[in-house]
């Protein structure tokens, strides 16, 4: 295994003048692993492919270990990438296939079919390894596919979308068994996805990108209780993250719906943030707390929608002309057009910069971090 270090690197098309990835800079531990996390065309895979060495590097370093590896191929950095695409050989068995660098390194059949074999349970495959794969769905070739990358010692191991095409509960059960499998084997790793939920439960860290830039690159917990700008904060939670503008006028917080009518107010410790600030601010759903208790609550308002989803409540409250959502770990009993209490810690309250929308604060008292 090794570590892998992004030192400022870009990536410019020819004919374009837009940078595809523009100034990431990253560090990999040995071992780690971690997600590039995004929307289409926000820079992961074009990342993940100058890694590779798919694609050139038009500015900056991708250094493999203690070896600056920008103009070696692919063949020569020790990288195992489970594609997208998948890239299967349609002559060769599923078996062959996985066993395809094993059997070019000329490794000894016996410990071929052991690791094989391995794989092959850990993903499911036993039923198909005589089949071919154009015999197979998008599926079970992913799996294929995955692992074939899986099975070889390399350095580093890139897998793109690498459950994309897999039914859900099949993916549950397997995201469990990749992840156990690398952190046994300290593989230092690389996931592209645009699943947050895939992302969270494989990384150790993630790495958020939008237009090419790296927004933030952090633990999953700092993604959601740290958001390093307002991108961050909508893009990552689901439902997302509350967002109004809002003013410090009279020691409180003045909250203000999208007419820019004044709609409610927010207790603020004395010396928080400066009077007269302009800001955004934000509240996660999950932190939000729905009350019966109306005299207890932080903010009172009507209910506009109440979804119960099996485990959890979605409650959709309308408070003076700002409509925000609350989730609850249990079926709330509020009928449309009911009053109900909102009540909202100090610490679900993220502070953000009107002008740049970078995080000013996490809650009321702590100052926010730089990403």
């Amino acid at each position: 295994m090794a570590t892998l270090d992004l030192d400022d690197i870009s990536k410019i098309y020819p004919g374009s003048r837009d940078r595809a990835v523009d100034h990431v800079s990253m560090k990999i531990e040995d071992g780690e692993i971690i997600a590039l996390l995004g929307s289409s065309g926000c820079g992961k895979t074009s990342t993940l492919r100058m890694v590779a060495g798919f694609e050139s590097v038009t500015e900056g370093t991708v250094k493999l270990g203690d070896r600056i590896v920008n103009n070696l191929k692919p063949a020569e950095r020790n990288i195992a990438m489970a594609f997208e695409g998948y890239a299967l050989y349609p002559p060769l068995k599923v078996r062959d296939n996985i066993a395809f660098s094993l059997l070019r390194d000329r490794t000894p059949r016996a410990e071929i079919d052991k690791r094989v074999g391995e794989i092959s349970d850990m993903l499911e495959l036993g039923p198909m390894m005589e089949r071919y794969p154009p015999g197979l769905s998008g599926g079970q070739q992913q799996r294929v596919s995955l692992a074939r990358a899986l099975i070889r010692k390399a350095a580093i191991y890139l897998l793109d979308e690498p459950m994309s095409q897999l039914e859900p509960q099949l993916r549950a059960l397997l995201r469990a068994r990749i992840k156990d499998h690398l952190i046994a084997n300290k593989m230092t790793t690389v996931i592209v996805t645009h699943d947050q939920t895939e992302a969270i439960a494989l990384a150790d860290r993630i790495a958020v990108m939008d237009n090419g830039l790296l927004q933030q690159f952090g633990t999953p917990e700092d993604l959601r209780e740290r958001p390093s700008n307002l991108f961050v904060a909508s893009f990552i939670g689901e439902p997302p993250m509350n967002l109004f503008s809002a003013e410090v006028a009279g020691g409180v917080l003045q909250v203000f719906d999208n007419e820019g009518a004044a709609a409610f107010t927010l207790p603020l410790r004395q010396g928080a943030l400066p009077p007269g600030s302009r800001v955004m601010i934000g509240m996660r759903p999950h932190k939000l707390r729905v009350s019966e208790d109306l005299a207890g609550a932080t903010l009172r308002g009507r209910v506009v929608t109440n979804h119960w989803l099996g485990d959890h409540s979605h409650v959709g409250v309308q408070v003076g002309g700002c409509f925000l959502i609350a989730v609850a770990g249990r079926h709330v009993v509020a009928p449309v057009g009911a009053e109900v209490g909102i009540i909202a810690p100090e610490d679900a309250v993220h502070v953000f910069d009107v002008a740049n929308g970078q995080a000013i604060r996490h809650g009321l008292h702590d100052q926010a971090t730089a990403a």
